[in-house]
């Protein structure tokens, strides 16, 4: 059985061990490798497996199978060979930060709201947390300033490893049910949680918790948190967003609120004025549609869905039996045809067969897209026309 050298002192990164057994992995590429002693931890309580170096050989993944802990290497080592481990230490350090946070900010939801954490990801980007129990932004506000509180206070993480009978006396978070022995990280005053991951010594070693997102999500919440180094990214990535935004916009930064809200004002104007020149123009179009003809087939390229109707409309107000609007969009038509007089839905399934389109509609109007020429789509519409 290996040695889990992460539990007697999660902040051991470099050691020496020897290699016990080494074989081609299986389902996936590389090798597994087993040690006598190991810092890497493998997978578990939420919390992805260590990767780092076993003698400068990179391993891509720790995991836990039969109780032995299995480091996946890229190329093989000799097994009885004595080797120095390594682990990657940023991205472990980030982990446990993100860990711990999550612990703080889960026992201060449990301890306000009574609710449990249901669902937990710790991604190399992003944690996200499932509450099974509503919570409002502004609740969710007070809930991180009390858990960075927590931060400044710097108060020591402790792990321990209760007898049956303690634990039977104790109070404490659990997702799952737990056979043998239980181990619990403690964070005095805010969480007393089950959990076999690696944590930071002391609070003030996340640095900061942020809450960046929050949805609802199965009848509760789904949280997003970065903290310590994520946290930190984020900021400066926010505060570069806000200095380019602030630049585009010849705005300070503490005015784009209100820079973002008259430009949007402006937009929605712009738009409405944008609607109204069309609708004149689709009515000057149809004016220029002789009154009384049989069939009109238009093609059209500055208008959109709601235009290429518009004009139809306009153009069937002028006594025309039917008209076909055709809109070019890349490759592809998009259409509108109508009348007032005729079940059109034949027409508009011979177009469809002919030029690999789909549509459908009403018998007075059908709308779809199809691929074709200008002139062999209005040739086959005025060829079709006629044909009841």
């Amino acid at each position: 059985m290996t040695e889990r050298l992460y539990n007697q002192d999660v902040y051991t990164r470099i050691f020496t061990a020897t290699v016990l057994s080494c074989q081609e992995a299986s389902g996936r590429d590389g090798y597994e490798v087993i040690l006598d002693r190991t810092a890497f931890f493998p997978e578990g309580g939420g919390q992805y497996g260590d990767i780092g170096w076993l003698s400068g050989i990179r391993v891509t993944d720790t995991q836990e199978k039969d109780g032995e802990v299995i480091h996946y290497t890229e190329e093989p080592l000799e097994a009885g060979s004595t080797i120095d481990g390594e682990i990657d230490w940023k991205i472990r350090f980030s982990r446990m930060q993100q860990h711990t946070a999550e612990h703080i900010l889960s026992g201060l939801v449990h301890k306000r709201f009574g609710y449990q954490n249901v669902g937990f990801h710790l991604g190399d980007d992003l944690c996200t947390m499932d509450f099974n129990g509503p919570v409002t932004k502004e609740q969710m506000e007070e809930i991180e300033q009390e858990a960075n509180r927590a931060v400044y206070q710097n108060i020591p993480v402790q792990i321990l490893y209760p007898s049956e009978e303690e634990l039977e006396g104790m109070e404490y978070r659990s997702k799952i049910e737990i056979d043998g022995q239980v181990r619990i990280v403690w964070i005095p005053g805010y969480d007393r949680c089950a959990c076999c991951a690696t944590h930071v010594g002391s609070t003030g070693e996340i640095g900061q918790i942020k809450v960046i997102a929050m949805m609802n999500y199965k009848g509760g919440v789904r949280v997003t948190m970065v903290s310590g180094d994520r946290a930190l990214a984020d900021h400066e990535k926010r505060e570069k967003d806000m200095k380019e935004i602030s630049a585009m916009l010849s705005a300070k930064e503490d005015g784009l609120p209100e820079a973002v809200r008259r430009l949007k004002d402006e937009n929605e104007n712009q738009k409405h004025q944008i609607i109204e020149l069309q609708r004149k123009m689709t009515a000057l179009k149809a004016q220029q549609v002789p009154e009384g003809t049989y069939s009109q087939c238009l093609f059209e390229t500055d208008l959109d869905q709601t235009s290429i109707r518009e004009l139809m409309n306009h153009v069937l107000e002028r006594s025309v039996a039917v008209c076909a609007v055709f809109l070019k969009r890349g490759e592809q038509y998009q259409y509108v045809i109508g009348s007032q007089k005729r079940d059109i839905r034949d027409l508009g399934k011979k177009l469809n067969e002919r030029f690999h389109g789909r549509g459908g509609g009403k018998p007075g109007m059908i709308q779809g897209s199809l691929t074709g020429d200008e002139e062999e789509i209005k040739a086959y519409f005025e060829e079709i026309i006629n044909v009841q």
